[in-house]
């Protein structure tokens, strides 16, 4: 792909984060075009229907997510790192929630793409990583697993409003004390 087509694409997803995330299933591909500052064809020329827009939206979230729980990952204080995680992820979950929520009907994993699922398999393990970390440094209570974590994120994103600042971080605060992580 050459690099302005390369660009194009990344301002295009960049813009359906936001654009999906604001308005859900009612977005259109018009409004993604507007923002992303080209025009409507470059958006079908990069993505053949609207779906595979949201799917290549999650894909690049969900990626964006891996990355940073890789990157916290090489933190000396893996309690520390996790705390930090836990609060990205809680701030990132509206978003994360409404891109997978406009994904095709799906039980757990069946019906979703491969990207998607690979995607989301990575975050898994990213999390997980992260979670095991911070166990074996004793930041973090043994029994919690990465399906009580994930769920707890779930929560937090259902319950979120994307503009709630202290108070998102209180309940994160008390998620991470629940949790026996030091803050």
């Amino acid at each position: 792909m050459r690099r302005d087509g390369a660009a194009n694409r990344e301002k295009v997803l960049l813009a359906a984060e936001h654009v999906f995330a604001e308005k859900g299933a009612a977005a259109s591909t018009d409004e993604v075009a507007r923002r992303a500052g080209v025009s409507i064809a470059t958006v079908f020329r990069n993505f053949a229907t609207k779906q595979d827009l949201i799917e290549a939206t999650a894909v690049r979230h969900l990626e964006k997510l891996t990355a940073e729980a890789l990157r916290l990952a090489d933190s000396r204080d893996a309690g520390q790192a996790f705390a930090s995680l836990m609060k990205t992820l809680a701030a990132a979950g509206p978003v994360k929630m409404t891109l997978l929520d406009l994904l095709p009907p799906h039980d757990g994993r069946e019906g979703l793409s491969r990207p998607v699922t690979e995607a989301a398999d990575a975050f898994r393990a990213a999390l997980d990583g992260a979670l095991h970390r911070a166990q074996a440094a004793g930041a973090a209570r043994p029994e919690v697993t990465g399906d009580d974590v994930s769920l707890l994120l779930r929560a937090l994103a259902h319950a979120t409003d994307l503009g709630e600042g202290e108070a998102l971080d209180r309940v994160v605060g008390i998620v991470l004390d629940g949790l026996g992580v030091p803050r």
